[in-house]
């Protein structure tokens, strides 16, 4: 479940950060400035966490490190510009969902996901919730899934596009829950969002940090949080397992890759550096301003979370017939 994952993984971001011999604290690095390629837009959670991060592993690894915006097709052009790039460590690769889910949307991808790169560290974890329009005749998520059973095919949900997370996360909702629910995709989440405040669509996943204000604005009503522990910014938000649907993955997540066949020293060493950025209270404090908590674990954890999300995420696909581009 993925409560356990987080949790393994968390504990081992743990003693990444604080408890990794010196030696291997101190091994190789990138000889020379090394580019995070960044699969999104500016502004994007990909994109914060690479400028946050920039910084810190330019102090620790005394080389040049700049984030760089490679967008479009969902992440894959940039992930195929570091699968093809030299495999020592001054091209790495911050990227979120799309990573495992274009496998199941995009069959003709020009990289392989599970050998096509070197996996180097969950970075963190955003979370989303559950929004309706303000008007909607709902409480609650058992009040939501009743009426739409009452009325199939009639309620609609916005996401920013075809196979975003928004999307794929209430996808697996309608699964979870057996309704009918259509989807409304647009090219971005400024105007999907737009159409919710103004009672256009009726539901959306929202990150949180995006959804709270909106909430406390009364211009949308929040049904619950999609992690299994609620959000500390809103403790008064239940759980979607709380509320008796529970789900997997239903978080948003954002990882740092490499080129395939890095070497091991030089993973790890820039694995033990986010650990350890990772760890800092202020970190921990600016993540927190975005809607997001620290990750960190091992490369091997990371790895392991990441191919299973990708079978996850494609019987997802198949099973809610999602066609892909």
């Amino acid at each position: 479940m993925f409560t356990r994952r987080m949790a393994l993984l968390g504990g081992l971001g743990a003693l990444g950060a604080a408890g990794l011999p010196a030696a291997q604290a101190a091994g190789p690095q990138p000889d020379g400035p090394v580019t995070l390629v960044v699969g999104s837009t500016p502004g994007t959670g990909n994109d914060t966490l690479a400028r946050l991060m920039a910084p810190y592993l330019q102090q620790k690894l005394a080389q040049p490190v700049v984030a760089e915006n490679r967008t479009g097709a969902s992440g894959v052009i940039a992930a195929q510009y570091v699968s093809r790039a030299a495999p020592d460590g001054r091209t790495l690769l911050v990227l979120g969902d799309p990573f495992v889910t274009s496998p199941s949307l995009m069959p003709n991808l020009p990289y392989k996901p599970d050998t096509g790169f070197t996996f180097i560290s969950m970075l963190a974890y955003g979370l989303v919730v559950l929004a309706v329009r303000s008007d909607l005749p709902v409480k609650s998520v058992k009040d939501f899934v009743t009426l739409a059973k009452s009325k199939p095919g009639e309620l609609n949900y916005a996401s920013p596009g075809n196979g975003t997370p928004h999307h794929m996360i209430m996808a697996l909702f309608g699964l979870t829950t057996g309704i009918d629910i259509n989807h409304v995709p647009y090219s971005g989440s400024a105007q999907a969002i737009q159409d919710l405040l103004g009672r256009r669509v009726d539901a959306m996943m929202l990150p949180v940090h995006v959804a709270l204000p909106l909430m406390r604005a009364e211009q949308i009503r929040v049904l619950a949080v999609g992690s299994e522990t609620r959000a500390e910014e809103a403790p008064e938000i239940p759980t979607l397992a709380e509320a008796g649907f529970p789900m997997e993955n239903v978080t948003l997540w954002y990882g740092l890759f490499g080129p395939p066949g890095m070497p091991e020293e030089t993973t790890r060493r820039i694995n033990a550096e986010v650990n350890a950025w990772l760890a800092l209270p202020e970190t921990k404090e600016r993540l927190r301003a975005q809607g997001m908590v620290p990750g960190g674990g091992t490369p091997e954890a990371f790895r392991q979370r990441m191919l299973h999300d990708i079978a996850h995420w494609g019987q997802v696909v198949k099973q809610a017939g999602i066609q892909g581009g």
